[in-house]
């Protein structure tokens, strides 16, 4: 049998008594130097174990194969579509219309009278002008078989002969200012607007016939300045048209050298083919390409991220993530120009690159090409 020992209480606290003792202030000092250095032992192990957990994480990110190709940045701007030739027929001369041979919607030719204006003094003046230039040919042609036979004198045929011409070309001068009193198409089209009635007095450039030629469309558009020195005549350009569903591939027919004071931009047409599906004055959104290199980098601007040293991208190597300063340039549609930084083969990182920094490990889910 275990015998068991009592020490009675007054003994323990008179050894503790004896312990507690007050120690010296360089005894302090090592001591609590000695517990600070085994903290620190202590906090060094556990962060190597914490680290070495981390050091096995992945993340899972999706990459694109960096590739040349061809680069083009648009200037878009919206325009509006017009006729090539839209032109208004006015009387040439102060009048009253006294007829119409065409309405809204009639197709015409160059040269077709359209309306007619009141010249029944004209008409009388040329009938009175026509007469004598028959009286004066016939006086010319007797004087003429009279000097033919060497009768008469020559200065009597030389009046004969100048009278006649005198009053022929009056009467060509009449017949033209009767031409004057008809109104005319300037062109071949249709007739889009009438603004002329029976009875009406008209003068010119106070109301006239409107012809458009349908088949022959243009879109017209300003251009801000600051695009003067890269859009010109000859680029390339995308038309769509909202309204009509359509697009179409062309190049700028013609862009104006002068810069408009007021808005600060210049004008630009664009030739259309025959379609009917365009109207004139449509909207259409107009797409002028700018600038086009080839052989060149393009990546989707998601994949750029900036820092204070200036723009960078990610890289998948070998399983992990490179940061690799990239030297960006134009962007249009979504992609941007890499100047300088990349090279085609390289695994470009776009989805989870902002979860990631450089030397973190990764695992590809998803190459596109």
């Amino acid at each position: 049998m275990k015998k068991i020992l009592y020490i009675p209480a007054a003994l323990v606290l008179l050894a503790a008594a004896c312990t507690n003792k007050p120690k010296d202030k360089k005894t302090e000092l090592a001591d609590l130097q000695k517990q600070q250095a085994e903290i620190n032992s202590k906090v060094t192990k556990l962060q190597a174990e914490v680290g070495g957990a981390d050091s096995g994480k992945t993340t899972d990110v999706s990459t694109i194969a960096i590739k040349t190709g061809t680069f083009t940045n648009y200037v878009q701007i919206q325009g509006k579509i017009d006729a090539q030739d839209n032109l208004t027929a006015y009387p040439q001369t102060a009048g009253i219309i006294t007829g119409i041979f065409v309405k809204t919607g009639d197709h015409v030719s160059k040269g077709q009278t359209l309306a007619q204006l009141d010249n029944s003094v004209m008409t009388q003046n040329i009938a009175q002008s026509e007469a004598q230039v028959s009286l004066n040919q016939t006086l010319f042609d007797r004087q003429k078989n009279l000097w033919d036979q060497k009768i008469g004198t020559e200065v009597q045929f030389l009046q004969a002969q100048t009278t006649l011409q005198s009053s022929k070309k009056a009467l060509d001068a009449l017949k033209k200012q009767s031409a004057y009193f008809r109104i005319v198409s300037p062109i071949s089209g249709t007739v889009d607007q009438m603004d002329l009635k029976l009875g009406q007095v008209a003068g010119p450039g106070q109301a006239g016939i409107r012809i458009v030629n349908a088949d022959v469309l243009k879109v017209k558009a300003d251009v801000p300045e600051s695009y003067s020195g890269s859009v010109n005549t000859g680029n390339d350009v995308k038309i769509l048209v909202p309204d009509a569903n359509d697009s179409l591939m062309t190049k700028v027919s013609f862009a104006a050298k002068v810069i408009d004071p007021t808005s600060r931009s210049f004008g630009v047409e664009i030739k259309l083919p025959v379609r009917k599906t365009l109207r004139p004055n449509m909207t259409a959104i107009i797409q002028i390409a700018n600038y086009t290199k080839a052989n060149t980098i393009a990546i989707p601007v998601k994949a750029i991220q900036k820092s204070e040293e200036g723009d960078y991208v990610l890289l998948s190597e070998n399983g992990v993530a490179k940061r690799v300063n990239v030297k960006s340039g134009s962007t249009y549609g979504g992609q941007t120009e890499i100047l300088s930084g990349l090279k085609a083969g390289d695994q470009l990182i776009t989805e989870g690159a902002t979860d990631i920094e450089d030397g973190d490990k990764i695992k590809v889910l998803n190459t596109a090409n």
